[in-house]
């Protein structure tokens, strides 16, 4: 039985980590699902949490690393990318230019305050080995660092569902505008500053078969994965800013999503690639 996570009551009380008991199924929306649990995300939460998972690729931190952060950034912003905070404290980890950690343009950019909260991270001795909030603590330090262990069940099944250890376990949806095309230099161009460098080709043949004009024209983009684990993250990033690059269709590993129901998940394509992840 599949049930919705609408909140995460642990210790005395409650604690209500999503508003939402179902997600935007009539707008924009987002879901993962990881053993049985559907957590539901907004676009801007399920974009954020895709990135500090493909930052955690490029910095080739572990599983431990990423939940961690996912802790931290529900704690300090409920995976929002908020320009304001205590103090001179911006974006998703809430952090402080004051305190050495960048200027407020850059704290609000997700993948340089991944990088950042990254870095500091792993220079926590043995932060995989400790309880989640003290490893979250250690990089934040703040007046109550205990409260980050609210979230170390769904910051867990997030990164199961955005590394890629869970196969298909995000799905966003989005109606497209007919009159915009996708944004794929885009897409691509953020996809490598998030992830590090992967090789990609267009299409060069139109959905008819005709060769398209220019490389600018191309219907569709596939990026190279070395592993399934890398191109369920990628697929996952990609499903997760559908919305912002126009995407309509994602296709990988013998199944595809598509932005107008994507709220029924992933299903069967036996052509799908397996080699890399196909935008379109």
């Amino acid at each position: 039985m599949i049930t919705m996570v609408t909140a995460l009551v642990l210790g005395i009380g409650g604690y209500a980590v999503f508003q939402h008991a179902k997600p935007f199924l009539l707008g924009n929306g987002c879901q993962a699902t990881v053993s049985g649990q559907v957590i539901p995300l907004d676009s801007q939460q399920a974009a954020i949490a895709a990135t500090i998972a493909g930052v955690g690729y490029r910095r080739r931190v572990p599983t431990a690393a990423v939940t961690v952060a996912y802790a931290a950034a529900l704690q300090e912003s409920h995976l929002h990318n908020v320009d304001y905070g205590d103090r001179d404290s911006v974006g998703i980890f809430q952090q402080r230019p004051s305190q050495g950690w960048g200027t407020p343009s850059q704290l609000m950019d997700p993948v340089y305050a991944t990088t950042k909260f990254f870095a500091a991270l792993v220079k926590v001795p043995g932060y995989q080995s400790m309880p989640v909030y003290r490893a979250a603590q250690a990089v934040q330090r703040s007046a109550d660092g205990a409260a980050y262990g609210q979230y170390d069940q769904v910051a867990g099944m997030l990164s199961a569902a955005f590394t890629g250890d869970a196969s298909r376990a995000v799905s966003c949806w989005y109606t497209p505008d007919a009159n915009r095309p996708a944004q794929f230099a885009a897409a691509m161009s953020q996809l490598t500053l998030t992830f590090g460098k992967l090789g990609s080709r267009r299409a060069t043949v139109d959905p008819a078969g005709e060769p398209v004009a220019t490389e600018a024209a191309a219907r569709d983009l596939t990026v190279r994965v070395p592993r399934p684990r890398t191109g369920w993250a990628v697929a996952t990033w990609s499903v997760a800013h559908a919305s912002t690059y126009g995407i309509r269709q994602v296709r990988y590993a013998g199944y595809e999503w598509h932005a107008a129901s994507g709220e029924q998940g992933w299903r069967r394509d036996a052509d799908a690639p397996v080699s890399g992840v196909e935008l379109g």
